[in-house]
């Protein structure tokens, strides 16, 4: 048992070792805290970082519109003035009026290189072209066209967008050729405004011009000619799911997407053009702003990584030292697991001893008890015995004086006394028999009346009250009989000890059932005189040699193994009850009424 109480020690001694953490807590929250304020420090660098770098990208791009909305109107007013100058030229109105052409297409395109027009072309009062820039043009007829309706009706140099359709659009300016107060033609001269979108697709994402309607007339996207801006911005191509990752990765800012051109977030800006109500509109893409920002998050995630690449290598060094620590404490725990496995095999070897001991001590406490009873047994048989003898003289007598009748009744009584010799020896070998481990339904009134009728020679000896307090109907329970008997034979030799200097002796033994089955014995003696050390091994109030202290310790056991207790206490006006607690075979049992015998 010593080396039990130290085998037990060695876990707890190395437990405490094997519970430590592997790193210290303030370790761990170390490494907490840098990816916390690597995160915030992340966020908070991408959101100003983005603010401030799409503000200035925002700027630039309101001072290239500005610059664009100058270029437009330089355009427009430089070839303004063309149409006034050659409605005023001598050469040109001379062939209207002479109707001779033949050198006004080489005037118009000497006219056109010196003026850098886009086209110009000479339009009689009929509105066929007599002079063009273009051989292919003349002789078409444009009576219905704008710019000769309108010119004819202002006589003031006026401007005309003309839809060629197909999203193409042409810009020109026409005047009326008027001479000694009447109309010989009309001048057309085009402004060449598609030089501008090429040169702004060269800078920026896109740029649109609409007109005072709201439709779009100059775009660096084609398909956008024709349409409202609105229309203009939900054309575009549907992504794919690889455009649309990275999409994505392009709009991580924090400002509002303006719209998208070509798939990908764009800033839009807006100006007005002094001219017939125009309006310009420029998208700058998020690229840009993107590309610097994560530069400077990159140099930021990198700082943070060589941070937590420091951590994690001062956290490592310390694993590794924990590591060869715990392959040392490993091979102590396998040996102490060897060690614990032989003292187990030996513990169980030791409990199996202990079981066959106390069996051999609960059979040597019952051989106890029978040597006790052996008198009083004995006795019972004398007793018969004599009678017997009597009996068998008397019917002797009678069968020689011829009166076999009256012999028959006294062999009678002779069989009578035999039966009750045969039941005083059975009960005393089933009594001496070892009780086995199997339990079974027992009724506690037979057990105890079985017990009576072993302890009877001894309580007739003696002028002892025994009164029993048995139910009517049965109490089953789950035990064996015979170790429970002598459970019930234990306690009725204590009451029978406690009571032997009284003269008014009682011994009560009462069975109830209620939740649970009760036996309960009560006796008149002085009482226990010390509770706490009843149930314990060799503990005995007797005079030595008259006891071993075992019976209560052995009975208590007993009863433990049956799921049930036995208790003791004192009475108010003296005496001991003991009380054996087991439960019910079947549970519910109404509680039968008690009758006192």
């Amino acid at each position: 048992m010593i080396e039990d109480k130290d085998s037990a020690s060695e876990p707890d001694r190395v437990r405490p070792r094997l519970a430590q953490p592997g790193n210290p807590w303030w370790l761990r929250l170390a490494v907490a805290l840098i990816f916390g304020v690597a995160i915030v420090s992340i966020w908070m660098t991408n959101a100003w970082l983005t603010a401030r770098f799409s503000e200035n990208t925002r700027v630039r791009s309101e001072l290239r519109l500005a610059l664009y909305t100058g270029n437009l109107l330089s355009e427009l007013q430089r070839t303004a003035v063309v149409p006034l100058l050659l409605a005023r030229d001598p050469a040109l109105i001379g062939s209207l009026n002479s109707n001779d052409f033949s050198t006004t297409s080489a005037r118009l395109i000497a006219a056109q290189k010196e003026i850098g027009a886009a086209s110009i072309r000479l339009l009689d009062a009929s509105g066929r072209t007599v002079g063009s820039t273009d051989r292919y043009q003349i002789g078409t007829n444009n009576v219905l066209s704008p710019y000769y309706v309108e010119a004819l009706r202002s006589r003031e140099t006026v401007f005309t967008v003309t839809n060629r359709g197909g999203g193409a659009y042409e810009f020109t300016y026409s005047r009326a050729v008027v001479a000694d107060g009447r109309t010989l033609g009309v001048i057309v001269v085009g402004t060449d405004l598609s030089r501008l979108e090429r040169s702004w697709a060269g800078i920026s994402d896109a740029v649109a011009v609409t007109d005072s309607e709201g439709f779009i007339i100059l775009a660096t996207e084609p398909r956008w000619r024709g349409l409202t801006m609105p229309e203009a911005l939900a054309v575009r191509d549907a992504p794919s799911a690889i455009q649309r990752a990275f999409q994505v990765t392009a709009d991580w800012t924090a400002l509002p997407i303006d719209g998208y051109v070509q798939g990908r977030a764009v800033l839009q800006a807006e100006a007005r053009i002094p001219f017939r109500g125009w309006r310009m509109t420029s998208f700058t893409t998020y690229a840009s702003v993107r590309e610097q920002v994560n530069a400077v998050l990159a140099l930021e995630i990198m700082g943070f990584a060589i941070l937590l690449a420091g951590t994690f290598y001062v956290l490592s060094r310390r694993a590794r030292s924990q590591s060869v620590a715990y392959m040392r404490e490993s091979a102590d725990l396998r040996a102490l697991n060897m060690r614990l496995t032989r003292e187990i095999a030996e513990r169980e070897r030791m409990q199996k001893e202990l079981r066959v001991a106390e069996q051999t001590v609960q059979q040597s406490s019952k051989l106890a008890a029978l040597g006790e009873m052996s008198a009083g047994v004995s006795h019972e048989l004398n007793q018969p015995l004599a009678a017997m003898k009597t009996y068998l003289a008397g019917a002797r007598l009678l069968l020689q004086r011829g009166r076999a009748e009256e012999a028959l009744s006294s062999f009678q009584r002779i069989d009578d006394l035999i039966e009750r010799m045969g039941a005083i020896t059975r009960q005393l070998k089933s009594y001496a028999r070892k009780g086995g481990e199997a339990v079974e339904p027992v009724d506690l009134r037979a057990a105890v009346s079985s017990a009576l009728t072993m302890m009877e020679p001894q309580l007739r000896n003696r002028t002892i009250r025994v009164t029993r307090n048995l139910p009517r109907g049965m109490v089953m329970v789950m035990a064996d009989r015979i170790r429970l008997e002598q459970v019930i034979i234990n306690l009725l030799r204590n009451a029978v000890d406690a009571v032997r200097e009284r003269r008014d002796a009682r011994i009560e033994i009462t069975v109830e059932a209620a939740t649970n089955a009760y036996v309960i014995v009560r006796d008149n003696g002085p009482g226990i005189s010390d509770l706490e050390k009843l149930f314990e091994p060799f503990w005995t109030t007797k005079k030595p040699g008259e006891g071993t202290g075992l019976g209560l310790a052995i009975s208590s056991s007993i009863v433990a193994d049956f799921g049930g207790r036995l208790t003791a206490h004192n009475e108010d006006e003296g005496g001991a009850v003991f009380a054996v607690e087991l439960p019910l075979h079947r549970p519910g049992q109404a509680q039968q009424t008690l009758a006192a015998e």
